[in-house]
């Protein structure tokens, strides 16, 4: 009796959950099909994402880090699935509300579905030999092997025949799948009401729309935001192989050549007015398939110190009075009494992510997009962190607000930092701002975290990125009297970063860790550079000091270039090493014929020197400059100075797009 009683109470709830399914079937109509496949594809992609996993098991340290990739993944996913059905989803939804056009779109959805099936499926498939060979998801390779499909065929015939025959039948069961899946759930017609299909398509629009970006925040989702680990393919794995291959493809868009705007060079003519350029004796360098890559011996030979990088948001030399600027620096001010003060330091460009860079890679400016955004350089980039690293360094990124903004978090973890400390990680915030902490509250966890790794065995190196000084300029109040009478503006911002800075350096200078680290305050760039000048070479000053326990006081007038700070710090830090920088070390003595800066001021290249200015525009001849008193004067050109800078610029394009620069 009772077994009776159970089986008719399960009978029940079937037939009442199936009659609910029903009546969003009816509901719904011809949008149906569309939730149907969504979900279909959902579960697949978390599928072969949880097979993957299973498989590289081994890299897979922790619960942790499974349910980070499997739950990141879905976000990924579903971001992906709303791109992917976007078009047929508007579609639908007019057909919906006209209530017309029902046999027509049914072919249209029924195309799309399979092929979007088989997109999805055929690159899930060609993952695992795309791991053993490159260790990644498929990626730009992928796109770029298109361009050679007879040479490309050849290669798969020969060596993946069983590859080859494994992705045809798995493509054709898809089309069969989807098309008994298709037939077995497509509803021409809706009982809703006009009414409730108004809402329907609204609602329907408004989750659409939040899925593809994938996050409430500021920013959209993109790899970056997911990216967890120091091992790049666990990072790959939370995407998709579809997502993997579009967002590639977008960023291959952004990588236009320098010889597009400059014209181009024979490579070994830029090879060689390149290393002729650095202080480094031409026979030193020895590996034509890294043509920078040559021996850094450090000046320091001593017990290797820390290194600490304070990167200031938008701090141009306008800003600080020891520059000749307003005064709103006092504290800048008297670190640069006490330090080795850089007077003559010039940004290479005018964003962060340049100034991080040329800071952090020591690479040359170009008219692409800066190297933190690019795809190939997501792995395998020279970074300071990473030869650090290799030297046994624990490596750091400090930042308070999201690490993921500008993609800083997935190239600096594919490229030598293993340990990211953002917002989220804080042990107190006081003051939030659009950007995350406040400088201040972004100092203190510095501090704490300097002196739980002074405590360590191993030295370590920490890049510490502000942000206070960025509009909309939010700082907490009773901190500085005002420069300004309108409290959020530019000027008082700055007054307040000087102000946090200051705070921290005297807790620095009463530290464990202060004996044993280099310490350098630098700008990443200034603010709003423009102006009516070819270049505005004086928005591109900025100031910079090197401080620590042993560093003399001095003023150093010589002309400096962002890209120089690298290798000076290593050397500073008691680091030597093979690497590709270009960029000088100041403990050295440099000529004055070999000082030099670079600034990318949108589609314009300046190459300056102690005596001249040579721009380069797109499309246009190369202009000489003298430049004085803030002003560029012209003068005749100087044509092995014009190859000079040509050289430069496109040597950037090619160390990034040949590789070289590891």
């Amino acid at each position: 009796m009772f077994l009776s009683q159970t089986s008719a109470l399960s009978d029940t709830q079937s037939i009442t959950g199936i009659n609910r399914d029903s009546k969003i079937k009816a509901l719904l109509g011809p949008l149906w099909i569309t939730a149907v496949f969504f979900i279909t594809a959902l579960s697949l992609l978390s599928s072969f994402r949880l097979g993957f996993v299973i498989w590289q098991g081994e890299r897979v340290n922790s619960l942790n880090d499974l349910g980070l990739i499997m739950l990141s993944g879905m976000r990924i996913d579903i971001s992906s699935l709303c791109y992917l059905f976007v078009i047929p989803i508007l579609i639908s939804l007019l057909s919906y509300l006209c209530n017309k056009g029902k046999s027509l779109l049914q072919r249209f959805l029924m195309v799309w579905y399979t092929v979007s099936f088989t997109l999805l499926v055929f690159l899930e498939i060609i993952t695992p030999t795309f791991i053993l060979e490159y260790d990644s998801r498929p990626n730009r390779l992928l796109i770029e092997y298109l361009i050679y499909p007879k040479e490309v065929f050849s290669m798969l015939w020969t060596g993946y025949k069983l590859e080859i025959l494994i992705s045809l039948l798995s493509l054709l069961l898809t089309n069969v799948v989807c098309g008994k899946l298709f037939k077995r759930n497509w509803l021409a017609n809706s009982n809703a009401s006009f009414i409730s299909r108004i809402f329907i398509s609204v609602f329907i629009i408004f989750l659409v729309f939040l899925g593809a970006r994938g996050a409430l925040g500021h920013r959209p989702l993109n790899p970056s935001m997911v990216s967890f680990s120091t091992d790049h393919l666990l990072n790959d794995l939370t995407l998709n192989s579809t997502y993997s291959v579009a967002f590639c493809l977008k960023q291959m868009r952004l990588e236009n050549p320098s010889s597009e705007y400059y014209g181009t060079m024979p490579d070994e003519q830029v090879i060689d007015l390149v290393r002729k350029s650095t202080m480094s004796n031409i026979h030193s360098f020895k590996d034509n398939n890294f043509p920078t890559r040559t021996m850094h011996q450090a000046s320091y030979t001593g017990k290797p110190k820390n290194l600490v990088i304070l990167l200031q948001e938008s701090l141009g030399a306008r800003y600080v009075g020891k520059l000749g600027g307003l005064p709103l620096t006092p504290n800048l001010d008297k670190l640069m009494n006490e330090g080795w003060n850089l007077t003559n330091l010039y940004a290479t460009g005018t964003r962060s992510v340049r100034g991080i860079e040329a800071v952090i890679t020591g690479f040359t400016p170009t008219p692409s997009r800066a190297v933190v955004k690019l795809d190939k350089s997501q792995r395998d980039f020279f970074t300071v962190a990473k030869q650090l690293n290799d030297n046994g360094y624990h490596t750091q990124f400090i930042y308070g607000g999201e690490s993921h903004f500008d993609n800083m978090k997935s190239f600096f973890l594919g490229n030598g930092f293993i340990d990211i400390v953002d917002f989220d990680d804080f042990e107190k915030v006081d003051f939030e701002g659009s950007w995350g902490a406040s400088d201040e509250d972004l100092y203190d966890q510095a501090h704490i975290e300097f002196e739980a790794l002074n405590k360590q065995s191993e030295p370590f190196f920490s890049l510490v990125f502000t942000s206070s000084n960025h509009s909309p300029f939010e700082y907490p109040d009773g901190k500085i009297s005002q420069y300004d009478e309108e409290k959020h503006t530019r000027n008082n911002a700055a007054k307040y970063a000087d102000y946090a800075l200051g705070e921290f350096m005297k807790k620095a200078k009463n530290s464990d860790y202060w004996k044993n680290t280099v310490f350098l305050v630098v700008a990443d760039h200034d603010s709003r550079v423009g102006g009516a000048s070819l270049v505005p070479i004086d928005h591109f000053r900025i100031p910079g000091v090197i401080l620590g326990e042993n560093i003399a006081a001095k003023s150093d007038n010589r002309l400096v270039s962002q890209i120089d700070l690298a290798p000076t710090l290593l050397s500073l830090v008691g680091v030597s090493g093979h690497s590709p920088m270009i960029g000088h070390d100041l403990t050295q003595e440099i000529p004055l014929a070999k000082q030099r800066v670079m600034m990318q001021y949108g589609k314009s290249f300046a190459y300056m020197t102690p005596e001249s200015v040579t721009i380069l525009q797109s499309g246009k001849k190369a202009r000489a400059f003298t430049y004085k008193d803030k002003e560029l004067f012209d003068t005749p050109i100087n044509k092995q100075m014009s190859e000079r800078a040509r050289a430069h610029v496109l040597f950037g394009t090619l160390a990034y797009q040949k590789q070289w620069y590891q």
